[in-house]
C-alpha cells in the first residue's frame, strides 16, 4: 500500500518505506496502516527493506492529537504500534532502518525492531520518553529497549528517560552505525545489496530461531499494555 505519508520504492529486490507526513512523521492510525500495507507488499516481492522517515526525524512517535483525544481509535493505534514490532521482528528477509534524525517513543521501538540501523550524525536525539511524562513504560516497549540496548543503557532508557545524542546512542545500542546525513540513504543501499549475499532460507530460519520468544512475548504483553493504557488514561508516548 502506498499512502500520501507512507511511500514504497522497489527496484532491484530492495523495497525502500519512506515515512513523510510532512512533520513529524507521527505515527496515526493511517500512518501505521500504510506501513503494514507496505511490509505486505515487500513480504509479495521477497525484498529487502530499507524503512527511512523525512529529513531530520525518523519518528516522533504516536499521534499526540489522537492520544489526547483518547477513545477506541487511541485504542486501535496502540494495538497497531506495539504490534508492529513484533510485525518487523519477523519480517523474512534483511530490514533496514535508516534514522534520519531524532527518534522518540514508539519510533525508537519501531526502529530497534530491524535487523541493521543506521544512524545519522548530527544535533538529534533519541529517547524513550516514557517515564518524563509520568507513564510506565509499557511492556512492549521494554522488551524492545533490552533486546537491543546495552544492560547499563536499558537502565537509564527506561528508568531515567535519558536523551542520548547520536553517538552515545551508538555506544548504547540504538545503532549499528552512523553516517553524514547526505551518506544515509546510500549507505543503506549498499548494505542492502550486501545482504543478498545471505540465503534467504537460512536467514528466515535463523531470525525466528533467535526471536521466537521475543515476538511470543510481545504479542501476549500488547493486551495487558492496551488495558494499562485504558485503566490509566492516554497520554503522550
Amino acid at each position: 500500500m502506498t499512502t500520501e505519508a507512507v511511500q514504497y520504492n522497489l527496484q532491484n529486490g530492495v523495497a525502500t518505506i519512506r515515512i513523510d507526513d510532512g512533520k513529524r512523521n507521527a505515527l496515526s492510525p493511517e500512518l501505521l496502516r500504510g506501513i503494514y500495507g507496505a511490509l505486505d507488499r515487500a513480504k509479495e516481492d521477497r525484498a529487502i527493506v530499507i524503512l527511512t522517515g523525512r529529513e531530520s526525524v525518523f519518528s516522533a512517535g504516536f499521534d499526540l492529537k489522537v492520544m489526547k483525544r483518547g477513545g477506541a481509535k487511541a485504542i486501535r493505534m496502540l494495538r497497531l504500534g506495539y504490534s508492529l514490532t513484533a510485525r518487523v521482528l519477523a519480517y523474512p528477509y534483511p530490514l533496514i532502518v535508516a534514522c534520519n534524525g531524532h527518534s522518540l517513543a514508539m519510533g525508537v521501538f519501531l526502529m530497534l525492531s530491524a535487523d541493521y540501523i543506521i544512524g545519522s550524525r548530527g544535533d538529534f536525539k533519541i529517547a524513550a520518553n516514557e517515564v518524563a511524562i509520568g507513564m510506565t513504560m509499557p511492556r512492549v516497549a521494554a522488551a524492545m529497549l533490552h533486546h537491543r540496548l546495552t544492560p547499563a543503557a536499558f537502565q537509564r532508557a527506561v528508568n531515567l528517560s535519558e536523551f542520548f545524542d547520536v553517538e552515545s546512542a551508538l555506544d548504547a545500542g540504538f545503532f549499528d552505525e552512523l553516517v553524514d546525513p547526505a551518506d544515509l540513504v546510500e549507505r543503506a543501499e549498499n548494505r542492502a545489496e550486501h545482504f543478498k549475499q545471505l540465503d534467504d532460507r537460512a536467514h528466515t530460519a535463523s531470525k525466528r530461531r533467535i526471536r521466537a520468544a521475543l515476538v511470543r512475548r510481545i504479542k501476549f504483553s500488547v493486551p495487558f499494555d492496551l488495558l494499562d493504557a485504558a485503566l490509566v488514561g492516554l497520554r503522550r508516548r
